[in-house]
């Protein structure tokens, strides 16, 4: 074999070589981990008076099937007073676990992945007003916390009732999970929900 053709062959075999390693360490590769949804069995809207801590509105869902096909049911109506003003704050808890897992802190941790949006009868609020912001994200909602990039969370909210009752109206609560898709304009239409709760409403 001359050497340039030999010089040539062992290129050629070098090349391959590199070619076979790097292959086999890309396939070594562990793959991208799955940005799964929160594991939830119970979750409970509180409502509290800002003028009357003792004042305080609860209203649960429970998962009756744990790791079952069921959805959260809902087990509780929310009654409120007519021109009061509540903080919405909520627990969050996979019991499946013992002791359950508080997952409340981990949508606070991952808050750059979740958001709360919520529809509610119109005007049962005089603030804020409207029907919510889960058909238009850009709609009012009083937010009192925000992810590092300064968009909104929804663990926390404010809510004035209406001067004017309401009888067998709804509220809704939807938690969606947004890894990699959440901004200042996301809706309640992009990502997955983690839970979506409609109470009947009061306010009286």
């Amino acid at each position: 074999m001359k050497i340039m053709d030999y010089l040539k062959y062992s290129l050629y075999l070098l090349f391959a070589v590199g070619l076979t390693l790097t292959g086999c360490a890309e396939d070594d590769e562990a793959p991208e981990p799955e940005n799964e949804l929160e594991v939830i069995t119970d979750v409970k809207l509180i409502f509290t008076n800002v003028n009357d801590a003792s004042d305080v509105v609860e209203a649960s869902a429970q998962d009756p099937d744990g790791e079952g096909v069921q959805d959260l049911v809902i087990s509780d109506q929310i009654d409120l007073d007519t021109s009061k003003t509540y903080t919405l704050t909520f627990e969050i808890f996979n019991n499946l676990e013992t002791p359950g897992e508080d997952i409340g802190l981990v949508i606070s941790e991952e808050d750059d992945e979740h958001q709360v949006f919520f529809s509610f009868t119109a005007d049962a609020f005089s603030d804020p007003t409207g029907n919510g912001n889960i058909d238009t994200a850009s709609d009012d909602i009083n937010y009192n916390d925000a992810d590092g990039n300064g968009n909104a969370l929804g663990l926390s909210t404010t809510w004035t009732t209406s001067s004017t009752p309401v009888d067998g109206g709804t509220f809704t609560a939807r938690l969606q999970h947004q890894p990699g898709q959440k901004t200042a304009t996301s809706g309640a239409d992009v990502g997955e929900s983690d839970f979506d709760l409609e109470f009947v409403l009061n306010i009286k």
